[in-house]
C-alpha cells in the first residue's frame, strides 16, 4: 500500500472530501502515487485523519466516477491503471476544460494578472516532470456550449 500523507486544511472553506480528492490528483501528479497503487482502506485513512469515514467515502466515489481510481469491495481502492493516459472520452476532456476555465475566470475576478497566471502554470508544469510534450489535439481548445464562453 502507498504512503502518501494528505494534508487537509480543517479550518478552510473547501470540503474535506474535496481536499482528499485534491491531495489524491496531486500525489498522482507528482508521482507519489503511481497507476496501480493501492490506497488505504476508507476507514483507515479516516482513522489516519481524524474524520468521517463517510467523507473519504465520498472522496473515492468522486475519485472513482471521475476515473482516477478503482474501488473493489474486497480488494480496496487503486490508483486506476490508465491513470495519466491522454483523455480519449470527448465528455471528460470537455468537462476538463470546463473545470479549467472555471479556475481562470477565478483568479481574473481575483485580481491576478495574465503573468501571475501563465507564471503558476508554469511552475506547477515543471511539478509533473514526466507530462507528455506533443502538440496539443486540435479539439483541445473546443467547448461543449461555445456560444456560452465568450
Amino acid at each position: 500500500m502507498a504512503s502518501v500523507q494528505l494534508l487537509l486544511d480543517l479550518d478552510s472553506e473547501t470540503p474535506i472530501y474535496q481536499q482528499i480528492r485534491d491531495r489524491v490528483v496531486e500525489a498522482i501528479a507528482d508521482g507519489h502515487l503511481a497507476a496501480g497503487a493501492a490506497l488505504p482502506s476508507t476507514r483507515q485513512l479516516a482513522v489516519d485523519l481524524a474524520i468521517n469515514f463517510h467523507t473519504v467515502n465520498k472522496a473515492y466515489d468522486l475519485l472513482r466516477r471521475e476515473g482516477i481510481i478503482r474501488v473493489n469491495r474486497k480488494s480496496g481502492a487503486i490508483v486506476h491503471p490508465g491513470v495519466k493516459q491522454p483523455i480519449t472520452d470527448a465528455e471528460a476532456a470537455a468537462d476538463w476544460r470546463r473545470r479549467a476555465r472555471t479556475l481562470l475566470a477565478e483568479a481574473d475576478v481575483r485580481g491576478l494578472s495574465r503573468e501571475e497566471i501563465q507564471g503558476f502554470v508554469r511552475t506547477t508544469l515543471d511539478r509533473f516532470s514526466d507530462l507528455p510534450t506533443t502538440e496539443p489535439r486540435p479539439d483541445a481548445g473546443s467547448t461543449a456550449s461555445r456560444a456560452t464562453t465568450d
